[in-house]
């Protein structure tokens, strides 16, 4: 397993981590206890040292299973959770305080009960779990923020950038109080390329990927025949039409790079590490089979520039969330 440097906190992550929304059991089901565990163990067998979770994902479910998994291995593995809006609202909306999202109370009552559910004293990484530019300089979050990390408990402090809104940023890291940003960035989504990646070079923020394989529509097994079950956001996500023009997109990236559509997950993962500005990418891995596969990509190795730059031509612009 490769590993890079996460922006300016320093921490050398493995270029593939955890993303564990799926195994708090919240929106995504099918998910079993015992699978979950074992996918975290065989995670960090194979080198990945960066987990993420989320207080809200399966209302503190995630983060119980990550730390249990954390304490049993000897080994540094790094840890980021995130405070969830009080208000409740994904995304943040224009227009909405931030002392309605993200009182300075709320932040560190979210971020002890957060250590509590990991059975941890401190977290490596704090993030906000959505964002508005037009909360910097507003509200006492940042206070909170600070507070926590005097007090040992956060090492650094992020935000997780709104679905596809990845200029939604941008004036927080002119600021220089963010270490790191989590965004949406995949072959269908290359925005964040434009305007958000050049200017965490320039601040050296770090990037943490998530939604590499586009909630699996860059996975290759959706097909217009594939259901999901009951209660599972996926169900929504690809509603309607989606999944024939997924599929049919899948298709075409396989064609332009000359590889089978079984092989298009590691294609589209090695794409996004393929960027200099991402620290690490964070595939939901629910399976031991899911974190072999997916582990594999983080050798360092990248696509070929010329496979990227035909990349290019797969930029997607729309929004499966809405």
């Amino acid at each position: 397993m490769n590993h890079r440097r996460l922006g300016r906190t320093a921490l050398q992550v493995s270029e593939i981590g955890y993303g564990a929304w799926g195994i708090g059991k919240s929106m995504w089901i099918g998910a079993q206890d015992d699978e979950s565990l074992r996918a975290l163990h065989r995670a960090i067998e194979l080198g990945v040292n960066f987990i993420d979770t989320a207080l809200v994902y399966g209302d503190g479910h995630s983060e119980q299973l990550v730390g249990q998994v954390v304490r049993d291995h000897a080994e540094t593995i790094y840890v980021a959770t995130k405070v969830p809006p009080k208000n409740g609202e994904w995304p943040a909306r224009a227009g909405v305080p931030a002392e309605e999202a993200f009182p300075g109370d709320h932040v560190r009552a979210s971020a002890e009960q957060s250590l509590r559910n990991l059975g941890m004293e401190a977290v490596d990484l704090l993030q906000l779990h959505v964002w508005s530019d037009e909360w910097v300089g507003r509200g006492d979050w940042l206070e909170a923020v600070q507070r926590l990390k005097e007090e040992g408990k956060i090492r650094f402090f992020g935000v997780s950038i709104n679905d596809h809104q990845p200029w939604n940023a941008l004036k927080l890291i002119e600021t220089g109080v963010v270490d790191t940003v989590q965004v949406i960035y995949n072959i269908f989504d290359q925005s964040p390329e434009d305007e958000l990646f050049p200017a965490c070079q320039r601040h050296d923020v770090g990037v943490i990927v998530r939604v590499p394989l586009d909630e699996g529509g860059l996975t290759g097994k959706i097909t217009p025949e594939t259901t999901f079950p009951h209660g599972d956001f996926r169900t929504h996500y690809f509603r309607g039409d989606r999944k024939r023009e997924v599929q049919q997109r899948v298709e075409r990236i396989a064609a332009d790079l000359g590889i089978t559509v079984e092989e298009v997950p590691e294609a589209a993962l090695r794409f996004t590490l393929s960027h200099p500005s991402v620290s690490t990418v964070i595939p939901g891995m629910r399976s031991v089979r899911n974190v072999e596969r997916n582990s594999a990509a983080g050798d360092g190795k990248g696509l070929p520039p010329a496979q990227v730059e035909r990349l290019r031509a797969h930029r997607w612009i729309r929004n499966f969330y809405e």
